[in-house]
């Protein structure tokens, strides 16, 4: 069993001719063209092809790093906020049992 790699241009804009997998001296596993339209490769998983650039990766990559940064920082203002509460629920507590001004004494 063999798969065609068709030829694309890569991200320099170069032409790359198509090929066949598994390529002559390479896994005889990777029977399958997997990889970017502007970046392909043999492999052995049918599903690893992506009809859309490389380059789009990167951008859900800077995507997940922008959200992960935001939730750090909401999570570093929460941890803030409960220790500055802690502390002064702790601090504004009185330091001594209060007077009712009632003796409990047995008559």
């Amino acid at each position: 069993m063999s798969t065609e790699c068709s030829s694309y241009l890569n991200a320099d804009k170069v032409l790359v001719s198509g090929f066949s997998c598994p390529r002559a001296g390479g896994d005889a596993r990777a029977v399958f063209c997997c990889g970017f339209q502007d970046v392909k490769y043999c492999c052995d998983d049918p599903h690893s092809f992506f009809p859309y650039e490389h380059s789009y990766m990167w951008w859900l990559s800077v995507g997940a790093l922008v959200g992960l940064s935001i939730a750090a920082v909401v999570l570093f203002a929460f941890i803030i906020t409960v220790c500055v509460l802690c502390y002064l629920f702790i601090s504004t507590k009185p330091r001594s049992k209060l007077d009712t001004g009632l003796s409990l004494q047995m008559a």
